[in-house]
C-alpha cells in the first residue's frame, strides 16, 4: 500500500500542473463529481474504506456533493488502478449496479427515469452521455435484431478499458431493470476484453449470452423490450430535464462539432432542413471542413440530421399535445407520408404504432 499511495500521491501532486500545461479539463476529459459516490459504495463493499480512497487521491468528499462539480478523467482512472490493485478481483466493477442512485448521474438520472421507453432513455443517454465523461461514448441504433448499445470507455486499448466497461454497463443494465423489471436482461453482450478465467460473474449479471474479445463493448435489447411503454413515463418531467441537460451540455463542450451541427439543424428546421453548405457557413467552417470533421467520428451530415430529425420526432409524438400534422411541418416536412416514411426507416414502424395508436 506504501508504493501505491506514493503513486498517487505524486500524480495528485502534478495534476494541477498537467491541467496547466496540456489546456481545459475538458480538453483533458473530466467526469461528473456525483459518480464518485457509485465508486465509493462500490470500493466499501470490497473492504475498502472510502475517506482513506478519498484522501489518498486527493479529493474532497465536499466535492462528491455538487452537482455540477467536475474531476479530471485521469484521476477517475488512477483511482479504479488502485482500487483495482487492492480488490484483486478482475469481475468487481460488476458490482457497480448495486452501488448506484439516480442522483449519482445528476439530472440524468432522473430524466432516465421517466423516460417513455427503454429505448427512449439509451438513447438520452447517447446524447448528454458527455456531461457523465467528456471521454466517453454510447451510441444507441436499432435494426432487425433489435436495439443495439454500443460503448466507448474513450481509453483505447488502456488496461483501464475493461474496468470502465464493467462499471458503465453494469449500472446501464441496473437502470435498465429498475424502469423496466429486475428480470430484464440483454439478448446478447459483447465485450472487448479478453476472455477471463472464470467468466462466470458476467454470464450471472448479464444473464445472457457473453462473448469476450469483441471489436466493441455493447449490449442488444430486444424490440419489444427497448420500445415498452413504462409505467414510471412522465413526458413532460422528461422534456423539462432535458431542456436542463442541453444546456449543461452546451455549456459543458460549445466546441462539440456534433452539437454545433444538430444545433444549427434544430434552429432551421420549421422552415425546412438546412444544407451542409448553410450549416457549414453558419460554424464559420467550409463545407468541406465540416464533412471532413465528421467523417472523422464516422458520420455524415445527412445521418446527423437525420438523428435530430428522429431524436425530436420521438419526443414530439411522446407529446399527446402535439398532431402528428403539426409535428410532420415541425421536422421541415412537405407532407404527412414524407414524415411517416422517414419514421419508419429510422424506426421501424410507423408514428401512430410508436405513438400507441391504432395504425391508420
Amino acid at each position: 500500500m506504501g508504493a501505491n499511495r506514493m503513486t498517487i500521491a505524486a500524480f495528485a501532486g502534478s495534476l494541477a500542473r498537467e491541467e496547466g500545461k496540456e489546456g481545459s479539463m475538458e480538453e483533458s476529459g473530466s467526469t461528473l463529481a456525483t459518480l464518485w459516490w457509485a465508486m465509493l459504495r462500490l470500493i466499501e463493499k470490497h473492504g475498502i474504506d472510502p475517506q482513506q480512497f478519498c484522501r489518498t487521491l486527493g479529493i474532497a468528499p465536499d466535492v462528491l456533493r455538487d452537482v455540477h462539480a467536475r474531476l479530471p478523467a485521469r484521476l477517475a482512472d488512477v483511482g479504479f488502478e488502485l482500487a483495482a490493485a487492492r480488490i484483486g478481483d478482475e469481475a468487481f466493477a460488476l458490482r457497480a449496479a448495486e452501488c448506484w442512485h439516480p442522483s449519482n448521474l445528476g439530472t440524468m438520472g432522473y430524466a432516465w427515469l421517466s423516460s417513455r421507453t427503454l429505448h427512449t432513455g439509451l438513447k438520452r443517454i447517447e446524447r448528454f452521455s458527455r456531461i457523465l465523461g467528456s471521454r466517453i461514448r454510447y451510441r444507441c441504433s436499432e435494426d432487425a435484431d433489435g436495439v443495439h448499445l454500443a460503448f466507448d470507455h474513450g481509453r483505447g486499448d488502456a488496461a483501464i478499458g475493461p474496468l470502465l466497461t464493467d462499471f458503465s454497463l453494469s449500472i446501464l443494465i441496473a437502470m435498465c431493470r429498475v424502469n423496466a423489471g429486475k428480470r430484464t436482461s440483454p439478448v446478447s453482450v459483447h465485450l472487448r476484453r479478453r476472455e477471463p478465467a472464470n467468466p462466470q460473474p458476467w454470464q450471472d449479471f448479464f444473464a445472457c449470452p457473453v462473448t469476450f474479445g469483441q471489436a466493441a463493448d455493447g449490449f442488444l435489447l430486444a424490440s419489444e423490450v427497448a420500445n415498452a411503454p413504462l409505467s414510471s413515463a412522465n413526458v413532460p418531467l422528461a422534456n423539462t430535464f432535458d431542456a436542463i441537460l442541453a444546456g449543461q451540455l452546451a455549456t459543458l463542450i460549445d466546441d462539440d462539432i456534433v452539437s454545433r451541427c444538430k444545433t444549427q439543424v434544430l434552429q432551421h428546421l420549421t422552415s425546412g432542413v438546412p444544407s451542409a453548405q448553410q450549416v457549414a457557413r453558419a460554424l464559420g467552417l467550409s463545407q468541406r471542413s465540416l464533412q471532413r470533421r465528421l467523417a472523422a467520428l464516422g458520420l455524415s451530415f445527412q445521418g446527423v440530421v437525420d438523428e435530430t430529425r428522429h431524436e425530436l420526432a420521438r419526443r414530439y409524438l411522446d407529446d399527446p399535445g402535439k398532431s402528428v400534422t403539426e409535428i410532420t411541418f415541425l421536422l421541415g416536412f412537405s407532407e404527412q407520408s414524407a414524415f411517416t416514411r422517414a419514421f419508419r426507416r429510422w424506426s421501424g414502424m410507423a408514428p401512430s404504432i410508436y405513438r400507441g395508436l391504432p395504425a391508420t
